[in-house]
């Protein structure tokens, strides 16, 4: 008998949409899931009281979304009423919300079941979620590893089955990074493609909301999803019938992808690419080659990048509203990038984010000839939990750059970006490439994740799942 976990989250949308099966049935399959694998720190907080309350009402309320039923769960940076909402930080450990975020609000408009909050790096500043708040999120296919950030909890829980996906966010990899360590797949939409987490928030530009997801057609539907937020939007509308969903079902016609293993750290850190993540590149430029489309060296040479970015960086973390007192409960990391960024000069930070505006119209000029264009996910396979522990913030820095060199640009970039799993390395551990479409081009680089996915063939579940 097929499990809930293992029906695609396009397969449980409609069963629950059709009454084949209850959202409270849903609800407390996933939920006793969680607490069988609660050592993997997928989640910061589990509201099983208040998910089984809206599961009943969700299961005696007519169809109205897309997410009917679905067992969802907030990054712990999205704020909801009555539940603690902790931004992965001692800081906010006793903070409880009286209102939502609209994005949580927004999916309960759709039909979505709330189980709790999955697990952040504090504040979201960091690719890796090791939190001085909760257990580490380990990666389900080695758990002496990391998970990578800062949506590890989310990846975890994808990967391990403990939601049928989920919704993240992703300011610079944070998407991406985990979904590659433990082997599902990240998108991250193009600057201004949703209505909420559209990427506008701040005058950077950088975080955007976006799916992650065991398949390429489950995170396409939950991005058709999350297009489509707004209150009463989904009366009609039926799970399956939306754009991304179609275009990852359907072959697309043959395009030309540039390839490219250069980032644009190259030039101010030691960046090597591991062997396997090298080969997962070769072996997916051959198959699509195979698939009748055409592969070329994306002939790539980035410039100036590495300084602009991490004066956003510290700019970023300077907007989190933290006093003195706070400063002194962070973690070292976040109470320097906010002193740091809040030491800036504004002639810095215009300078940066000119700097950024060039660098996006370079790039987007760079990658014009190519429908999309592939480079790997990662640079480094998983590390363990710790890895980044002992370090000052440079160096901290530093070693999540050696880790994922090919996610921030994107984001700067503003363009659309999917990481699929594709090899396996000497381990049996996914690797992971990742594709970068053209400005709205997510349509395109789902279609061509999907036939990747294809030629894999289906993936195990991690054996500790």
């Amino acid at each position: 008998m097929t499990e809930l976990h293992e029906l695609t989250a396009v397969e449980l949308a409609g069963a629950l949409r059709r009454g084949d099966i209850t959202p409270t049935a849903a609800a407390a399959h996933y939920l006793a899931r969680i607490e069988h694998h609660a050592a993997l720190g997928a989640f910061a907080e589990v509201t099983p009281h208040a998910a089984f309350e809206r599961a009943d009402a969700v299961g005696r309320s007519p169809v109205r979304g897309p997410l009917h039923g679905v067992p969802l769960a907030d990054k712990d940076l999205v704020a909801r009423a009555g539940v603690p909402t902790r931004y992965g930080s001692l800081a906010r450990r006793e903070f409880v919300p009286a209102a939502s975020d609209p994005l949580a609000a927004a999916l309960d408009d759709a039909g979505a079941v709330n189980l709790g909050k999955t697990a952040t790096s504090e504040f979201g500043l960091t690719g890796y979620t090791e939190p001085r708040t909760g257990r580490p999120a380990r990666d389900p296919w080695n758990p002496a590893n990391g998970a990578g950030g800062s949506s590890g909890g989310a990846a975890v829980a994808v990967a391990a089955g403990l939601l049928p996906f989920a919704v993240a966010s992703d300011g610079g990899g944070s998407i991406r990074i985990p979904a590659a360590t433990v082997g599902v797949v990240g998108l991250k939409p193009s600057r201004g493609r949703l209505p909420i987490g559209s990427g506008f928030d701040a005058p950077d530009g950088l975080a955007v909301t976006g799916p992650i997801a065991r398949t390429v057609a489950d995170a396409a539907f939950l991005l058709d999803a999350l297009v489509g937020l707004a209150p009463f939007r989904y009366a009609t509308r039926a799970p399956g019938d939306g754009p991304f969903l179609a275009a990852a079902t359907t072959p697309p016609d043959q395009l030309r992808i540039g390839v490219t293993t250069i980032s644009p750290w190259d030039d101010s850190e030691d960046i090597r690419v591991d062997e396997a993540a090298s080969a997962a590149v070769e072996a997916a430029a051959s198959a699509l080659t195979a698939l009748g489309h055409g592969a070329d060296d994306a002939r790539w040479r980035p410039r100036g990048y590495a300084e602009l970015f991490r004066v956003l960086w510290r700019a970023s973390a300077a907007r989190i509203p933290l006093s003195d007192a706070d400063l002194d409960v962070v973690e070292p990391l976040t109470a320097w990038l906010v002193r740091q960024g809040r030491g800036l000069a504004a002639s810095d930070l215009l300078g940066a984010l000119s700097a950024a505006r060039v660098f996006e119209r370079e790039t987007i000029e760079a990658f014009a000839p190519f429908d999309a264009v592939l480079t790997p996910a990662l640079a480094l396979p998983p590390q363990r939990v710790g890895w980044y522990d002992g370090l000052g913030p440079e160096r901290t820095f530093a070693r999540q750059v050696e880790y994922a060199p090919f996610s921030s640009f994107v984001n700067v970039a503003g363009l659309p970006a999917v990481t699929v799993p594709f090899t396996r390395d000497s381990s049996g551990h996914p690797v992971s490439v990742q594709l970068i479409g053209r400005p709205g081009g997510e349509a395109t680089i789902l279609a061509l994740a999907a036939q990747l996915e294809a030629v894999r063939g289906p993936l195990p579940h991690p054996p500790n799942e």
